[in-house]
C-alpha cells in the first residue's frame, strides 16, 4: 500500500463540556483510550467529531492535543474538507504544519460539484500537501457520488492520495475501485456493518464510530478474515451488528457519545443543532448495548 494507516480507523467524537465548550482534556484521555483499546488510527475533526460546529482554531487544538496524548504510538489524521476548495486546501495545509500524520478530505457538500469540479477540487488539495490523503466518498450527506472514473484519474495523478472511505453500502463499487484503481491503494469503509462484507472484495479496514466501544473486537474480526478463519469472523460481525446499527437511531454522534457517558469514558453533551438522546432513546439504545454478548 502507498500508506498503511492500519484497519481500524476511529473517527473520533469531540468531547465538550455542560457550557458546549470543547473538553481538550478529554480529547487527550479519549485519544489514549482509544490508543490502548484496539484504534489503529485516529481520525480528528471529521463529522463524528462534530466539524461543522467546530471552528478553526478549535480543530487545529483538537489535532494537536491528540497528537500530544498519542505519542507517536499511532497515526492522527485530520478532518480538513470544505465545500470550499480554499478551505479545504488552507486547512490541509495547517493540518500539515501542525504535525498531522494525514488528511481525510470529504466530496464537497451542499453545491454538489460534477466530476469534473472534484477533480478540480480534490487535485489542489493534493498538490498543496505531502500528506497521506484519504479521500471521503458520503453521498448522504454530500448529495452527490465521486465515480469510479474520477477516483480513478486522481489516485492515478496523485501517489499521495493512498485511500478512499466509502461510505455507500454499494459493494459493486468497491469491487470497481478494486479492478481500477491502483493496486496500492487500500479502501475503507465508511459503514461498521458493511465492513465485513467490503473486506470479502478487497477493502482494507474501516474508519469506525462501533471502535469507540468494541475496537478490539473490529481489529480482531478483519484479522480472523484476512487470516482465513471466516466463521469466527462472521460470528463476531453478527454478535457486534446489532449496536453497529443502532448507533445510527439518531444523528451520529449522539448515540455513540451516549454509550461512551454511560461507560464513563467522556460526557454526551453535542453543540446544537445536535441534542442529546432523550431518556426513553437511551433505553432503547442501552437494551441493545447490554445484548452484546462477546
Amino acid at each position: 500500500m502507498r500508506y498503511d494507516f492500519g484497519e481500524v480507523l476511529t473517527a473520533m467524537v469531540t468531547p465538550f463540556d455542560k457550557d458546549g465548550k470543547v473538553d481538550y482534556n478529554k480529547v487527550e484521555e479519549l485519544t489514549n483510550y482509544l490508543i490502548e483499546n484496539g484504534s489503529d488510527a485516529i481520525v480528528v475533526t471529521g463529522t463524528t467529531g462534530e466539524s461543522p460546529t467546530l471552528i478553526y482554531d478549535e480543530e487545529l487544538e483538537i489535532l494537536n492535543c491528540a497528537k500530544r496524548a498519542a505519542r507517536n504510538r499511532k497515526p492522527i489524521i485530520m478532518g480538513t474538507g470544505s465545500n470550499c476548495t480554499d478551505t479545504a486546501v488552507m486547512m490541509s495545509k495547517k493540518a500539515e504544519k501542525e504535525g498531522a500524520d494525514g488528511i481525510l478530505t470529504v466530496v464537497p457538500y451542499y453545491n454538489k460539484p460534477s466530476q469534473k469540479g472534484m477533480i478540480e477540487h480534490f487535485s489542489a488539495v493534493a498538490e498543496a500537501v505531502k500528506l497521506p490523503i484519504v479521500l471521503y466518498n458520503i453521498p448522504s450527506r454530500t448529495g452527490v457520488n465521486m465515480s469510479v472514473e474520477t477516483a480513478k484519474y486522481l489516485t492515478e495523478k496523485y501517489s499521495n492520495i493512498v485511500a478512499i472511505k466509502q461510505s455507500f453500502g454499494d459493494i459493486d463499487t468497491v469491487t470497481e475501485f478494486k479492478l481500477n484503481l491502483p493496486k496500492d491503494v487500500a479502501i475503507y469503509s465508511g459503514d461498521d456493518s458493511l465492513t465485513l462484507p467490503m473486506l470479502s472484495v478487497g477493502a482494507h479496514g474501516v474508519v469506525s464510530v462501533a471502535s469507540h466501544l468494541y475496537g478490539k473486537e473490529l481489529k480482531s474480526m478483519i484479522r480472523n478474515f484476512k487470516t482465513g478463519d471466516i466463521t469466527t469472523a462472521k460470528n463476531m460481525h453478527y454478535r457486534l451488528y446489532p449496536i453497529m446499527k443502532k448507533l445510527f437511531m439518531a444523528p451520529n454522534p449522539v448515540p455513540v457519545k451516549a454509550c461512551l457517558a454511560k461507560k464513563g469514558v467522556i460526557e454526551e453533551f453535542v453543540r446544537r443543532p445536535l441534542v442529546t438522546l432523550d431518556e426513553n432513546e437511551k433505553k432503547e439504545l442501552f437494551k441493545v448495548l447490554s445484548q452484546v454478548k462477546l
